[in-house]
């Protein structure tokens, strides 16, 4: 199964994993063989964002901090292909517009992952599997 972590999870994972639910946490740290997970490359921005705005601290450098955690087990990176960035504006269905969701939505769907993530938007939507 591969598992695409939100932006939240992933961060979450490396700065406060009791906030993850059972279930997420439970699924990243059991993975078997068959099991992989995934990176939008648009969490990775997200992330610099919520630190260039100052909503979430950090005791090291967000370079080094990013390096450290992209080497989680079995996480593999996505990049934003001009693919992913297309199929992001047409979401089937009723869809809200922040870019990063609607990325990460077009880049689970491509990949045939199910999102790792709280946002109850992401969970309601019909057209992607989502786990919390």
């Amino acid at each position: 199964m591969r598992y695409l972590l939100d932006t939240h999870v992933w961060v979450w994972w490396h700065v406060r994993p009791a906030r993850l639910s059972a279930r997420a946490a439970g699924l990243i740290g059991r993975l078997d063989e068959r099991d992989e997970l995934l990176l939008s490359a648009i969490s990775v921005w997200e992330f610099a964002k919520l630190v260039e705005k100052g909503r979430l601290g950090l005791n090291c450098d967000p370079e080094e901090w990013i390096d450290e955690a992209l080497r989680m087990p079995k996480l593999r990176l996505v990049p934003l292909s001009p693919l992913i960035a297309y199929r992001s504006t047409i979401l089937p269905g009723p869809f809200h517009d922040d870019p990063a969701d609607q990325i990460i939505v077009a880049t689970a769907r491509e990949e045939d992952a199910a999102i790792l993530t709280k946002d109850k938007k992401l969970l309601r939507y019909r057209h992607v599997r989502a786990i919390w």
